[in-house]
């Protein structure tokens, strides 16, 4: 068995010990599942959303009509139940 003198730990200035002392901040922590709000739109990109959908919609339009010679739209079975479904909506 081993007979030595234990060691000592060294103790700094005093100081230095209470400068090292500062008081803890309470804990911050983030909670993980809190709701995250929306971006809200400026006023400026809604109304150029809203041009840009009327636009395409438009062209869109034109474009069938020239295509069709009759001048009466042709739509696939999904884009007949869209548009039915659109003008049931605002009729209400």
């Amino acid at each position: 068995m081993a007979q030595r003198k234990l060691k000592v730990k060294s103790k700094g200035p005093k100081a230095t010990k209470k400068a090292a002392k500062k008081p803890k901040g309470g804990a911050v922590t983030k909670r993980a599942n809190r709701p995250v709000p929306a971006k809200k739109q400026e006023v400026s990109q809604k109304i150029k959303q809203a041009i840009t959908k009327t636009v395409n919609k438009t062209a869109e339009d034109d474009i069938r009509s020239r295509a069709t010679r009759s001048g009466k739209q042709n739509l696939s079975k999904a884009q007949q139940a869209v548009a039915n479904h659109t003008k049931k909506g605002k009729a209400k």
